[in-house]
């Protein structure tokens, strides 16, 4: 009878340990993103409401672009730091809070 009640633990646990992966996709954005690690995007709209950071790209494939983006995450996840890039250069970069709506306001 013990083996019974046994089976269905097992294959509820297994099922469980298999949406981990899928649940990973769904966390909010700053949940994705290592903080401290710089990340590069093509764009960069601090006005949209809730903010996303959209899909971050490899240093390649911005690097070609005439602008592109490197989003740092701070480590108590509060904030955000934007450095613009011009033509390879760095032109400007700003400090963001992540405000709990998920929006942003300038430091």
């Amino acid at each position: 009878m013990g083996l019974n009640v046994l089976k269905p633990c097992l294959l509820l646990s297994a099922l469980l340990l298999l949406a981990i992966p899928f649940a990973y996709g769904t966390a909010p954005p700053d949940e994705r993103y290592t903080p401290g690690t710089p990340y590069y995007f093509s764009d960069f709209d601090p006005g949209q409401r809730p903010w996303k950071p959209g899909q971050h790209l490899n240093i390649e494939e911005v690097f070609k672009n005439y602008q592109y983006y490197e989003i740092v995450f701070d480590l108590d996840g509060t904030g955000i730091t934007v450095t613009r890039y011009l033509s390879g250069n760095r032109d400007s970069s700003e400090k963001y809070l992540v405000l709990p709506d998920k929006s942003l306001r300038k430091n």
